[in-house]
């Protein structure tokens, strides 16, 4: 009994230093950066206009926290949306090129396309076409974080080890047992690794999308707000917005990963 009750204190324990040396390193290169901030700013005196100091932007994150909260919630579900919808056509389109070579050939090109095509292009066109709203966001989210989805899934549904096929093969399983009991477990992990790689992406393409859309609408994302403030020369206020953009991708990137951990342990944990 003893031993059972030790080991989840173990593991437990473990994560917990792991979790403390991941956030430790960060903290320090953050206390290393803010005095070098400081001092180019004194140094070069540049206005608050071109480079706040981070005095001004921590008063700004203050001043606008109401809207800056409102702001990653807003951002947040259009990103957390199109990361989603993402991953439900990326993984069925996964399935689909694994199960034929000639589709995958035909198909993925126009894929690469719209990885290659840049958004800021495209985003225009879309919110012509969707409108200024909500929805227009997650398009563009969905655009932006579609590719590594797709990408990530297709390669571990048919990159398989010689030796389980040869087993398939041998016991008679069809393409059916093959693809549930072979094919997918084999691409869980392959699909958690491009929904990491897409979370940022989801987060810039909300906003990318957002920067278009507030200027047709009260919308209060992050990236409308900081169309209005840069308009305004309002340089502390978008500091404070990018520092929180960028919180809002480490909460995403938090979110699949514990998620990851917790609904797909199964096929995860190499322990």
């Amino acid at each position: 009994m003893s031993t059972i009750k030790t080991k989840p204190a173990a593991s437990l324990a473990s994560k917990l230093m792991q979790g403390a040396a991941t956030v430790v390193p960060l903290m320090i290169v953050a206390l290393l950066i803010l005095p070098v901030w400081q001092a180019l700013v004194m140094v070069m005196d540049w206005p608050p206009a071109v480079l706040p100091s981070p005095k001004l932007v921590f008063e700004a994150m203050y001043s606008t926290r109401a809207l800056l909260i409102g702001g990653m919630l807003t951002t947040g579900a259009a990103a957390a949306t199109g990361l989603l919808a993402a991953i439900v056509v990326g993984t069925s389109l996964g399935l689909l090129f694994s199960q034929s070579a000639r589709l995958r050939l035909a198909l993925f090109p126009y894929m690469i396309f719209l990885q290659t095509v840049p958004i800021i292009a495209i985003a225009p066109l879309l919110i012509i076409w969707s409108g200024y709203q909500f929805r227009s966001v997650v398009i563009v989210t969905v655009i932006v974080a579609l590719f590594p989805i797709t990408n990530s899934v297709t390669t571990g549904l048919i990159t398989l080890r010689k030796q389980w096929e040869d087993l398939f093969i041998l016991y008679g399983a069809s393409r059916y047992k093959k693809l549930l009991r072979l094919q997918i477990p084999n691409a869980i992990p392959y699909l958690v690794l491009g929904t990491k790689n897409s979370t940022g992406l989801a987060v810039i393409g909300a906003i990318v999308a957002e920067f278009f859309v507030g200027s047709g609408a009260s919308y209060k994302g992050l990236g409308a707000l900081m169309t209005k403030w840069q308009g305004a020369i309002k340089t502390p206020e978008v500091v404070a917005a990018l520092f929180a953009s960028t919180l809002l991708g480490l909460i995403l990137f938090a979110a699949v990963e514990l998620i990851s951990r917790t609904l797909l342990r199964r096929w995860l944990d190499k322990d």
